[in-house]
Order: C-alpha cells, then sequence, then structure tokens
C-alpha cells in the first residue's frame, strides 16, 4: 500500500526546490545531479512518491538546502532516461503534507517522516460562495494571462469543486514563491479562498498596467 494514502506519519524523500508545486499541478523536471538521480531511481524501482518543498534557505545545486515545512507529494507520470543516468520527468502534484521530522541518512538526498495536511472545509456552504466570488477575478487574470504568454485557457470550465478552484487558482497565479508557500501553508479552503480572492483583486491591476506598456509581440513570462 501507499504510505501516503494512510493517516499515519511516513518517510518521504524530499526535493527542495524554487516552486512550489500543488495538488494537480504538472512539474516536469531534469535531473542531472547524483543525488536525485539515485532520489529518482529509488523512487521509480519502488513506485513511490517524492515530496517537493520551497526551499527556506541554500539552493537546488550544490550544497544542503533547508525547506520550508509544508510541502506537496509528486507521483512521477513520465520518465525520459538520458545519457550519465540523467532524467527528464513528468510529474503531478498529489497530496499536501507536514514535516514531522527531517531525516539526514546515507543516502545521498534529504527525506522526512511527514503526515498528510488536506485541506479542511469547515463550512461547504461559505467556501461554495468565497469560490463563486473568486471566480470571475481567476477567468479574467486567466484571460489576460492567455494573452500574454500565448497559452489557451478554457475559463469556460473553471472548476466548480471549491477546492478544485483554489488549487487551479494557486497554480496559474504569476507570484514570488513566498506567495504561492503562504497560500500552500494556509490550513482550510476558506482561508485558501479568501487569500486568492485579495490577491487576484491586487494582481489583476499590475498586469493590467504591465499588458499596456508591453508591445503586443512580446512575452511576459518565459515557458519555463
Amino acid at each position: 500500500m501507499n504510505p501516503a494514502a494512510s493517516s499515519a506519519p511516513y518517510e518521504l524523500p524530499l526535493f527542495p526546490l524554487q516552486t512550489v508545486l500543488f495538488p494537480g499541478m504538472p512539474l516536469p523536471l531534469h535531473i542531472f545531479q547524483e543525488r536525485y538521480k539515485r532520489l529518482i531511481t529509488d523512487c521509480l524501482r519502488g513506485h513511490r512518491p517524492f515530496g517537493v518543498v520551497l526551499i527556506s534557505s541554500g539552493s537546488e545545486v550544490g550544497g544542503e538546502a533547508t525547506p520550508h515545512t509544508v510541502g506537496t507529494s509528486a507521483r512521477i507520470t513520465g520518465v525520459e532516461r538520458l545519457s550519465a543516468g540523467r532524467f527528464n520527468i513528468e510529474t503531478a502534484g498529489q497530496d499536501r503534507f507536514r514535516i514531522l521530522e527531517l531525516r539526514h541518512h546515507r543516502r545521498p538526498y534529504l527525506s522526512a517522516i511527514v503526515e498528510n495536511y488536506p485541506f479542511t472545509d469547515p463550512n461547504p456552504v461559505a467556501s461554495a460562495d468565497l469560490a463563486r466570488r473568486l471566480r470571475p477575478w481567476l477567468s479574467r487574470y486567466m484571460t489576460m494571462l492567455a494573452k500574454v504568454t500565448e497559452t489557451p485557457f478554457d475559463v469556460q470550465r473553471l472548476p466548480r469543486e471549491p477546492l478544485a478552484l483554489a488549487y487551479l487558482a494557486a497554480i496559474v497565479l504569476q507570484a514570488p514563491p513566498r506567495t504561492k508557500q503562504a497560500l500552500l501553508t494556509l490550513p482550510d479552503t476558506i482561508e485558501l479562498l479568501e487569500e486568492e480572492r485579495a490577491v487576484y483583486r491586487s494582481e489583476i491591476p499590475l498586469l493590467n498596467a504591465i499588458i499596456a506598456r508591453v508591445p503586443s509581440d512580446t512575452k511576459l513570462f518565459s515557458d519555463n
């Protein structure tokens, strides 16, 4: 049984990055460091996920990185094996977790004892109302983003379920990692939807002002 499916604490290999992963979010990775080649090899062999955590201090390449305590497990959905043991992998965000204890052992990569940390929904009626209020802001933002990134978004088919909508809002938001980490750390669906609406209300005028100053044939955001 996959330990991530249990409510009991379990050990999870960690991949500290300068990226915040949310459940349902696709995340392609190029694996070239020796420790992470070993991590991916171990996960593939055991059919296990690994944890993506935002770096609190340190760097992705080289020395040790200290992660934030809340992250999201990543399921490997596709693998391309390259020369010298490198990989291109496709992953998808799975379950939010909270680190209980970091583990430094004989393996070259970091792991931790974690527990699943799902978003609770203390008031489904309030969540549904907040999702209804967020939806037009998200639709407007995605429409603007589609113009400048040349990325097609189907804003007519936004999720109806509040948490699914909140995840999408967090995924498409073009914001610094610290802002996204703050969203990932919120305890429940209500607080997440409330904070996202506040963020979008401030981000949309900024994005609109930027678009107005940039030539129409210029991309504002890279594809990476």
